[in-house]
């Protein structure tokens, strides 16, 4: 039977193109300006490529240590700026390494990187071991340790291994190689394997799935203060569902299986033990489990302090905040939260002890707002650091000497200052910069300066060291990025009604206000992620589509972060409804702001949950929406993630209504403008079932719509793959929008 379902044209040259992994777009005809323009941006990663990445100052405060790629490379290497000279050292290589062969990643790595949305190559992260005289990196799935005075360096044996980190101590590192914990000790060298029985189903040191994709929570073990011991996870996959993915250009090769639980199924099984450095046997931690079956974090960093862990319900509507005893795995409550819609979790993992043992630190939403508060060490509330109506981002550090923390947020949502306040109230906050745009800093033990990160509306970006007594520049990080050819021509402003959101219109740089322009909403809409920010980088692509004669719009209604906890949670028990009238709402008040904005040609583009929305948005509101580009979308949330898709819809059984509502296939039949729905077939995340769900279901229903598969995961990082998806979808909006408005 054929199918009235169109593949887009040359989608197997896009399939093929996906595998080459190419560094570079290829030139191989002469290029119009405004693919010369895309070429630049995705080669250099929207000028991102040549920063410094990842950057720490050494324990003594003389040296910053950092990451780096070319211009238009993408592989990081590792560099030594020594602060008094301001100098600049390439400490090694990963050709130095490789010595011509080829990086090689194993399943579990590549799986890991994704969860991280890492998509850079060579050294893509560091380890400073805590006195600073040694660095950790790996390649290939091999370790080295090199020692920073000589410059020697050391192959740690074996290979296969994955999560490394130093002991506190420096003298060792623990990873994780074929589902079990070792300890390499660096001194007499040894390889002690601290657990065993892993199978299949049966992990150890690292962490589940819905850790890694939903909670931020990467990390699969955490060593003692004292390096005497180790905490890890054991994670028991065999109640979980199986996922199978194929490689379609390699029929013969076996499908990968990964442990993904639906909404409504059985999650992991997750269980917290402790072992001594040495081996033995493992105290497990006690806590309801049952009850509690979501280990959220795991902190422990003070000899004074007991380590700590969070655990929440399935429903995410309670969490604890947990002491254990390391020396019998006992726990006793320290703190209770309780949310009717749901909890949030700070991506900085929480408690925060003082050195003293006697105080921790922790954020809360239950005042309606971020907070960060005091307490003592029984749980009790001290008083709040930051007041409720400074719109809290995230902690950056703690100064145990002065009693002071740095703070990121600010009372425009849009951007990100960073502010000084005093655990004591003493004084008000110190507002530590002001540049419009995002900053963020990284400190190190010495507090007599800190690295400033800066992403500046004016275009300036990049990192340099400041003073912490009086803010002033010690030296820039050095950076070989190229610089933009021109800026975004972004209107940032605030809706105006009854209930004003932030927004961002882009026009073409070659604006006419007397001409009437179709309009592209570049969307998401979904809780978690704001599109409206005040960093030029982030609108270049809606630039690259502006320039082709559309105005360009993103707009943040309910749902999404920055507006506090009633705004954020008024989408509970139904993802779709407050969204899509948030932003038709929010596409009216901007064409009342600019005149050129024609909405009778309205298309809708979004990834992810944003092509969920865009889906949605062309089959409830055609009178609005003139076509949509529908990219990985979740279109049954039964077929989502437990710990994401439960925060927000409860469980199936109990919310059946909020599912249906909710879900895109309720509507397909009522599909009556052009769709182009994009997906990879090698998803893990937002799995390719969800697009051949929709491309069935639209079948079915008679309706005609275009198809593009790609050979990918969730992200699309590779230049050559952004380029052609992105010439895809313009091509679509200009046969679409470009005709006479009817």
């Amino acid at each position: 039977m054929q199918r009235r379902l169109t593949f887009a044209a040359s989608s197997n040259v896009t399939l093929i193109a996906a595998l080459l992994c190419a560094s570079s777009v290829p030139a191989a005809e002469p290029e119009s300006a405004d693919l010369r323009y895309f070429r630049e941006l995705v080669e250099t990663r929207n000028y991102s490529l040549g920063q410094p990445v990842s950057p720490q100052i050494t324990p003594d405060g003389k040296t910053v240590i950092f990451l780096r790629g070319g211009a238009r490379d993408p592989v990081l290497r590792l560099y030594e700026f020594t602060i008094a000279s301001h100098s600049l050292r390439e400490i090694l290589t990963p050709e130095k390494l490789l010595q011509g062969a080829e990086e090689k990643l194993t399943a579990e790595e590549r799986s890991r990187r994704e969860r991280e949305r890492q998509s850079l190559r060579g050294f893509t992260s560091f380890q400073l071991s805590k006195d600073g005289s040694k660095l950790l990196v790996a390649l290939s799935s091999k370790l080295y340790v090199i020692t920073r005075a000589d410059g020697r360096i050391a192959e740690l044996p074996g290979s296969g291994w994955i999560a490394p980190r130093f002991s506190p101590d420096g003298r060792a590192v623990a990873a994780v190689n074929a589902g079990e914990l070792h300890v390499l000790e660096l001194e007499k060298p040894a390889d002690i394997a601290l657990t065993s029985g892993a199978t299949e189903t049966l992990q150890h040191g690292t962490a589940e799935f819905v850790a890694q994709e939903e909670m931020a929570r990467h990390d699969g073990f955490w060593w003692s203060p004292d390096s005497q011991s180790i905490a890890y996870q054991e994670t028991d996959n065999s109640g979980v569902e199986s996922r199978f993915i194929a490689d379609p250009l390699h029929p013969e090769t076996p499908p990968a299986k990964n442990f993904y639980p639906r909404a409504g199924t059985r999650n992991a099984k997750v269980r917290l033990g402790i072992v001594a450095r040495t081996g033995g046997p493992t105290r497990w931690v006690e806590w309801e489990r049952e009850k509690y079956p979501y280990l959220a974090r795991v902190v422990w960093k003070e000899t004074t302090a007991p380590p700590c862990i969070v655990v929440q319900n399935r429903l995410q509507q309670e969490e604890l905040l947990l002491a254990v005893d390391p020396k019998t795995g006992a726990t006793r409550e320290v703190l209770r939260e309780n949310d009717a819609a749901w909890l949030n979790l700070d991506h900085k993992p929480m408690p925060v002890w003082l050195k003293n043992g006697r105080q921790f630190l922790w954020t809360t939403e239950r005042g309606g707002a971020w907070q960060l508060e005091l307490h003592s060490a029984d749980g009790a509330l001290l008083g709040a650091v930051t007041p409720a109506n400074f719109q809290l981002d995230e902690l950056i550090d703690m100064n145990d000497s002065d009693r002071s923390v740095v703070m990121a947020g600010g009372s425009d949502s849009r951007e990100r200052h960073l502010f000084r306040f005093s655990l004591d109230a003493k004084t008000g906050p110190q507002q530590l910069t002001r540049e419009p745009g995002r900053h963020d800093a990284v400190f190190g033990d010495a507090k007599e300066n800190f690295l400033h990160r800066f992403d500046l509306l004016d275009g300036h970006a990049g990192w340099e060291l400041l003073r912490s007594s009086d803010g002033n520049k010690v030296a820039d990080l050095p950076s070989v990025a190229e610089h933009p050819s021109s800026l975004p021509q972004v209107e940032l402003l605030r809706t105006e009604g009854q209930r004003p959101m932030d927004a961002a219109i882009v026009r073409p740089h070659a604006f006419d206000k007397t001409s009437r322009y179709p309009v592209i909403l570049d969307v998401y809409a979904g809780p978690g992620h704001k599109q409206v920010l005040a960093q030029p980088d982030r609108y270049m692509i809606d630039q690259w589509m502006a320039d082709r004669g559309y105005i360009v719009v993103a707009i943040d209604g309910r749902g999404t972060p920055g507006h506090g906890r009633d705004w954020e949670r008024a989408i509970r028990g139904n993802l779709i409804d407050i969204p899509l009238a948030d932003q038709v709402a929010g596409l009216q008040a901007l064409a009342a702001h600019e005149p050129a904005m024609d909405l009778k040609r309205v298309g809708v583009v979004g990834w992810s949950f944003g092509g969920y929305f865009s889906a949605m948005a062309v089959m409830q509101k055609p009178e609005i929406f003139r076509c949509a580009v529908v990219g990985a979308p979740v279109v049954s949330w039964e077929n989502y993630d437990t710990h994401y898709t439960e925060r927000y819809l409860g469980l199936p059984s109990e919310s059946p209504d909020g599912y249906r509502a909710s879900n895109v296939l309720t509507y397909a039949s009522k599909l009556s403008r052009p769709l182009l729905l994009v997906h990879g077939l090698t998803d893990d995340n937002v799995y390719f079932q969800h697009s051949v769900q929709l491309s069935e279901a639209l079948f079915e229903a008679g309706k005609n719509f275009n198809f593009l598969p790609l050979l990918g995961t969730h992200m699309v990082s590779e230049p050559l793959l952004r380029l052609r998806r992105q010439t895809r979808v313009i091509d679509f909006f200009d046969v679409e929008l470009k005709a006479t408005a009817h």
